[in-house]
């Protein structure tokens, strides 16, 4: 989900007495409160009829609660997202649309893999866009009291695009309200949507000249940096300070190079300054790839540091790399065991973040720390081992 600048937007509004809005109680006293923040927002009576009609949606507080998909491992989530279909299909997209794509490169920056990637996982392609109300799935997550300061900011937006006509109001799309073949916010929709063939519209779910166009400026909006690389992968020596690795451990590519990490074949890394991570996965053993300051805007598309793997290479695909080597990592934590192993760090007074079973970053930093501290190579991979000395 691209939540993460929906969040820095709900920080603002909510920080505000003035916006300050309950959530949870009766759901029809809830719904007259946003009418009424609508109204004073400007909605006609179309976006208010609509407004109207929205339901709880029980089956959004389902998926709200269970994104297991993100405990797979990176190589078991990317096996399965980095099809053959995708990558056949992607391709034609990029000569389809080859036209488009040299436009949003050259207006924003983009590189046409970058969009086709993300067009990719989103929908494929447009195919899957979702089967939820929009305006009733934002209603649910924002009456419900888990995350409201993330979702209530974006029903005033999709009210507007429905009282514009850009949207109708049984709008469908993904469970927590994003819309289009790329999963756009309503907020994003409304400020960073491009008319890409000059049909005067803004057609997100239908028209792929705007989805290229709109998915460009906004990935530039979000700090995407023209000309530079976003991810790469490398290979690493048998040996060396491994507790150096990790996305908050950023270094000129001079400083990998010397460290003795190389290109994928084995060839030098450029010795020069272009600031970069190293990032392991699935530990020292596992798949490795340099990661550059492009690499957060990944992250603030989707903070899922496997799924923006997976993005990041599915784009480097799409450029013409090969598929990235697996190697031979050592088997890792079920997520009850990762739920064990995030409790025990806990103990330790290492803050993990939530008992998920999910390797974040919390966890993977608590862990390169405790590693250090056992003698164990730090590279932030649990291992069976680990779990029972700990």
């Amino acid at each position: 989900m691209k939540l993460a600048l929906a969040a820095a937007l709900a920080a603002t509004l909510f920080g505000s007495p003035a916006f300050a809005q309950n959530c949870g109680g009766d759901f029809n006293a809830w719904l007259e409160g946003m009418r009424a923040e609508a109204q004073a927002a400007g909605i006609g009576e179309r976006g208010l009829e609509a407004l109207a009609g929205a339901q709880l949606d029980t089956r959004v507080l389902s998926r709200d609660r269970a994104q297991g998909v993100f405990a797979q491992t990176f190589i078991e989530f990317s096996s399965r997202m980095v099809s053959g279909y995708r990558l056949k299909q992607g391709a034609a997209n990029l000569k389809k649309y080859a036209d488009v794509f040299a436009r949003a490169e050259a207006e924003y920056g983009v590189p046409g893999p970058v969009i086709a990637a993300f067009w990719a996982l989103e929908t494929d392609f447009g195919a899957v866009q979702g089967d939820f109300d929009t305006l009733s799935a934002l209603a649910t997550l924002a009456y419900d009291c888990r995350r409201p300061e993330l979702f209530r900011p974006q029903i005033v937006p999709l009210l507007t695009l429905i009282d514009q006509g850009v949207l109708p109001a049984d709008v469908k799309g993904a469970w927590a309200g994003e819309i289009g073949q790329t999963q756009i916010l309503p907020s994003d929709y409304l400020e960073k949507g491009r008319d890409g063939d000059g049909d005067g519209l803004v057609d997100l779910r239908n028209d792929p000249a705007d989805v290229i166009m709109t998915t460009a400026n906004f990935l530039r909006s979000m700090g995407w940096r023209a000309g530079e690389p976003w991810m790469q992968e490398v290979r690493v020596p048998a040996e060396m300070d491994w507790a150096d690795s990790g996305r908050e451990n950023q270094h000129p590519r001079s400083h990998w190079a010397a460290a003795g990490v190389t290109a994928r074949d084995g060839s030098a890394l450029p010795s020069d300054e272009q600031p970069s991570s190293l990032v392991l996965p699935m530990g020292r053993k596992g798949p490795a790839f340099l990661i550059y300051p492009n690499f957060d805007v990944y992250l603030e598309w989707n903070q899922s540091f496997v799924y923006t793997l997976t993005a990041g290479h599915l784009a480097a695909r799409f450029a013409g790399e090969p598929a990235y080597d697996k190697r031979n990592p050592d088997r890792g934590l079920t997520i009850e065991e990762m739920k064990q192993l995030q409790q025990k760090l806990e103990a330790r007074g290492h803050d993990v973040g939530k008992i998920d079973g999910v390797l974040g970053t919390g966890t993977r930093t608590a862990l390169q720390k405790v590693q250090a501290e056992l003698g164990f190579p730090a590279d932030g991979w649990p291992t069976q081992q680990l779990l029972v000395i700990l």
